[in-house]
């Protein structure tokens, strides 16, 4: 059985983000979530206000669950976005389970990793029809730091990308909610959001995730129903807890930021010139 935390990783029900598209509705100058019919979590992370008074630069920085589900509508839409870069963060089951199929001539630059996501170590002791919200949630919050060392390689391969100019970028995993939700939060931080900002982003994703399947089959069928939108959910308690580690790092977050994925003062000052708009 596969681990506590693939589980979660891996949760990405459909929110049904797409109305008929038969019926036209006036888009906003900018929208937090892409008006996608098959999107799973896909986010721009633009309009964010950083602590010296500047903004994200909306339309270059995206987070995103699995983009299987994605309708030529919608790939036509990102095609009018320009994206040119995309990290995908999943394991090599997931990618080839749930490929990505863009058209013909469409298709940016993908990088991925070939690996096997595997946590049966953190499974919780005991049926899991008897898993409570706070049993789910330690474990959550116990295993999330460790997304910081397995997925080093991959953050600081964003983060070249972004620093090449090699934007618009999306970045994502299968839930768009944890692999992808601690990059976010590191991404936010290295451009001087406010960590406050940085939480309330990563909490969106219980807005724009779906609940848990409501006729459950296979392990969801195991699991009671208060374990099962823990499972399909996030808690700040998950994002604080890698904050505690970057924290703790000499010279705090920004230090961690310098000595573990490589962005010292000068690339700091080359992201924020890049994305960030004002002053």
């Amino acid at each position: 059985m596969r681990g506590l935390l693939t589980l979660a990783l891996l949760v990405a029900v459909p929110v049904g983000a797409g109305a008929s598209a038969s019926v036209p509705v006036a888009a906003p100058a900018h929208q937090r979530v892409l008006p996608l019919q098959g999107g799973r979590n896909f986010r721009d992370l633009g309009g964010y206000r950083t602590m010296d008074g500047r903004t994200v630069k909306w339309g270059l920085l995206y987070r995103s669950g699995q983009m299987h589900d994605l309708t030529p509508a919608d790939y036509a839409y990102l095609q009018k976005l320009g994206i040119r870069t995309v990290c995908d963060f999943r394991d090599t089951r997931e990618r080839t389970g749930e490929p990505t199929n863009w058209p013909a001539g469409q298709k940016p630059k993908v990088l991925s990793d070939d690996y096997a996501l595997d946590m049966s170590g953190m499974m919780l002791p005991g049926d899991p029809s008897t898993w409570t919200h706070e049993q789910v949630v330690a474990a959550m919050t116990a295993t999330y730091p460790k997304l910081l060392d397995q997925f080093r390689g991959q953050y600081r391969r964003m983060f070249a990308e972004l620093l090449a100019g090699n934007a618009p970028l999306a970045f994502h995993c299968t839930a768009g909610k944890d692999r992808t939700g601690v990059a976010a939060a590191l991404l936010l931080s290295a451009l001087g959001v406010p960590r406050a900002t940085v939480i309330e982003d990563y909490l969106l994703s219980n807005q724009h995730m779906a609940p848990p399947p409501a006729h459950p089959t296979g392990f969801w069928a195991k699991l009671s129903p208060e374990a099962a939108r823990t499972f399909a959910g996030v808690d700040r308690r998950y994002i604080e807890a890698v904050f505690a580690v970057t924290d703790r790092h000499p010279g705090g977050t920004m230090g961690y930021l310098k000595d573990e994925l490589g962005l010292g003062a000068p690339e700091i000052a080359k992201l924020r010139a890049l994305y960030l708009s004002g002053k």
